[in-house]
């Protein structure tokens, strides 16, 4: 059964409007498929802006296992930069773009980052973004070694080295679907150009033994990088506002909560808008592991007690102001997490 709750907040919902931004997809750590090391806890912390996570590992046999690690991130589109929609730092030239940080047993980790070209096919409800982390695209790195473009956010870059391609490597660019030029109209100061069409996909992974029969602990915790953007509600709620609904259980107190909130003090006709943040968490990532989560909690801060938060899931309870706790034991998680926070505009 869907149960949503936290409605009572004096707030809003969410929904996204046209003036909206990208972002990334939240995950856990995968390690294949073993059925030597249990999860015994996961400690999941989620914020508008942070994410951490501290898990408790077992190793159930008489042998160590040794293997990678690894948190991937979703495909991020190598033009993101230039359309200016995506929630990323400014700074693309750097491999990590989350601030990604791992200790085991306290101590810090060296991380390996690498990546890997993806030409997405495109969306369709058997892959929407929150499982694109096992199915993210064909993957084209050979393609873009071969052709000499660098794997790298910094479209910049990528730019210069596809304008400086002659005819033939043009072509094969655009028979390959990774890209597609533009002739420009000198006449009205319109330069020749081009758009890359693939997405790069970042892992930070390292090697990791457990050893036999003994306990283990990992935390990791990186920048929150959620999409969203302009945000309103109506009450009643208009057609096209039925799907937010049913994705993020929205109730009708909850519902009515909202439209209050983003009510604007000057009058309807300046327009009643906020600031949605959907942020999306791949919890069957859990599953790589031997059995159910032994131990599972999840905390949710929404930032401002202003702010209103939605979600499907039960036995959800109020620890504070902005802090929200859903514990459950013995989880194997059948659902990723889907969570709408919506912010009122500023009082200022």
């Amino acid at each position: 059964m869907r149960l949503f709750l936290l409605s009572a907040l004096l707030l809003s919902t969410p929904a996204l409007a046209n003036d909206g931004f990208g972002g990334l997809t939240a995950t856990g750590l995968t390690f294949g498929q073993t059925d030597a090391v249990a999860m015994e806890e996961e400690k999941l912390f989620i914020g508008i802006d942070r994410i951490s996570v501290d898990y408790t590992f077992r190793n159930a046999t008489s042998s160590d296992v040794t293997g990678e690690v690894i948190f991937p991130l979703p495909p991020i589109a190598v033009w993101s930069g230039y359309e200016s929609m995506m929630n990323l730092p400014e700074d693309l030239t750097r491999p990590d773009v989350v601030g990604f940080t791992a200790t085991v047993d306290g101590q810090p980790v060296q991380i390996t980052i690498d990546r890997i070209a993806v030409l997405e096919e495109g969306y369709d409800e058997a892959n929407p973004p929150s499982k694109q982390y096992d199915n993210p695209g064909r993957d084209v790195t050979a393609d873009l070694e071969r052709l000499g473009i660098p794997l790298t956010l910094d479209y910049l870059a990528v730019r210069d080295v596809l304008l400086a391609f002659p005819t033939e490597k043009r072509n094969e660019l655009a028979s390959l679907g990774l890209g597609e030029y533009y002739e420009g109209d000198a006449a009205n100061d319109i330069p020749a150009d081009v758009y890359g069409y693939w997405s790069i996909v970042t892992r930070y992974h390292w090697t990791q033994t457990f050893p036999a029969g003994k306990v283990l602990k990992i935390s990791h915790s990186y920048t929150n990088r959620p999409p969203g953007g302009l945000f309103s509600w109506s009450e009643p709620v208009e057609d096209y506002q039925t799907t937010l609904i049913d994705q993020y259980c929205i109730d009708d107190g909850t519902s009515k909560a909202m439209a209050k909130a983003l009510k604007n003090p000057q009058g309807d006709e300046f327009g009643n808008y906020g600031t949605a943040y959907n942020i999306s968490y791949v919890l069957r990532t859990a599953n790589s592991w031997a059995g159910p989560i032994g131990k599972f909690s999840l905390t949710l801060d929404k930032g401002d007690p202003r702010n209103v938060i939605s979600l499907c899931a039960e036995g959800v309870k109020k620890t504070g102001p902005t802090t929200f706790v859903i514990e459950k034991t013995n989880y194997s998680p059948d659902r990723d997490l889907e969570v709408l926070i919506v912010q009122p505009p500023s009082q200022e």
